[in-house]
């Protein structure tokens, strides 16, 4: 069996990790993999690495006009049984290639999120009828496109399978200590949160967390390592820093290479997203044995049981998160609890292997329709 996956991601993130860490897994199910992305991208840099086929666009995005010949190229030259497409780009891209030119090979799309708004054109392209099995990364994906976006007639080709974490890139990199890097005292309480700058993941909320526990409650021997990439979003974020009288207790590290490495360093991790699907830092923390204490957005709640795995609080609500860090750190009880229950459930849901053994079920299911 052959897979061409299409992704049209310029930067890294979650998503394309789990493209990078499914791959290798379908390779062991004799499933041989083509990946069609974007030149000069990380993704290109760790496909590659991989020994993959990674075929490039030199356009700025993956769905500009001389993509659609190009990917008809690509079909022709390649013979792929199916097309996985792994961002919304890419399914622009796929739909408008298929009316030009019938490609005549049936697509699989992965959606891992949902935005904020969905235009006429997205409900369109979703329920575009050759593509025949849309992989919802949650539960709650799955609700939110039965909703609001999948025609009732297509809900069958909705299916979820959750994400996981491929074991052979958990060796460790980077033998740094956290704490000498950034110069922090070792009496801290170390939060820690891995996460883009974007709007989704709500950071003002985590900045509001730790106002409020060190400004509001007087905690004083904490401090926050917020580690991803900068965006527009970051001078603001800087900026509310500053005004709250953060700077000593909150420090943006930026993009950090395998920053996996890091979070057994952390005392706990904290999440404060207002959307997710259900993100991979997630089952990353149950795998290396640090707590977590998150908003119960998207997808999360399917991970974390409330009190059983880990801590969740509502969207927004930065005094609740403060409070449970305060409990959650004082409790070293309850911090083994979290543990010993999360790892349990990362090796029961949330392995690569496992999601590899349901994407190859689906991609049989296609070639059987």
């Amino acid at each position: 069996m052959k897979i061409l996956h299409i992704s049209g991601a310029r930067s890294w993130g979650g998503n394309e990790q789990q493209l990078v860490d499914l791959i290798p897994e379908l390779n062991k199910l004799q499933v041989e993999s083509i990946v069609f992305g974007m030149e000069g991208s990380p993704l290109q840099d760790e496909i590659q690495k991989s020994g993959t086929l990674f075929l490039s666009s030199s356009e700025g995005k993956i769905h500009k006009k001389n993509n659609f010949s190009l990917l008809k190229k690509i079909v022709a030259d390649h013979h792929p049984d199916i097309i996985h497409l792994h961002t919304s780009d890419a399914v622009t891209l796929f739909v408008i290639s298929d009316i030009l030119y019938r490609l005549k090979t049936p697509a699989v799309l992965s959606k891992k999120g949902m935005g904020s708004s969905m235009s006429i054109l997205s409900r369109y392209k979703y329920n575009y009828g050759s593509i025949k099995k849309i992989i919802c990364v949650s539960e709650a994906v799955k609700n939110e496109l039965q909703k609001e976006v999948i025609k009732k007639r297509n809900h069958g080709r909705l299916q979820v399978i959750y994400d996981g974490v491929n074991l052979d890139r958990t060796k460790v990199v980077r033998s740094e200590d956290i704490r000498e890097l950034f110069g922090l005292d070792k009496k801290y309480v170390l939060l820690g949160n891995i996460a883009n700058h974007a709007k989704a993941k709500d950071l003002g909320t985590m900045v509001n967390m730790m106002d409020y526990l060190v400004n509001t409650m007087k905690v004083q021997d904490i401090h926050l390592i917020q580690i991803g990439s900068f965006s527009k979003l970051t001078e603001d974020l800087k900026q509310q820093i500053k005004d709250s009288g953060l700077e000593s207790f909150i420090t943006l590290a930026g993009f950090q290479h395998h920053a996996l490495d890091f979070i057994p360093q952390f005392d706990l991790y904290v999440m404060s997203s207002v959307r997710e699907g259900l993100p991979i830092t997630i089952f990353e923390s149950f795998y290396k044995n640090t707590p977590v204490v998150s908003t119960n957005a998207g997808g999360i709640p399917e991970a974390i049981e409330d009190g059983v795995n880990g801590f969740l609080v509502e969207v927004g609500d930065y005094k609740g998160l403060a409070e449970k860090v305060i409990k959650l750190s004082r409790e070293q009880s309850l911090q083994e609890q979290f543990k010993e229950r999360s790892e349990k459930v990362f090796h029961e849901n949330f392995v690569a292997g496992k999601t590899a053994e349901r994407t190859f079920e689906v991609y049989n299911q296609v070639l059987e329709i």
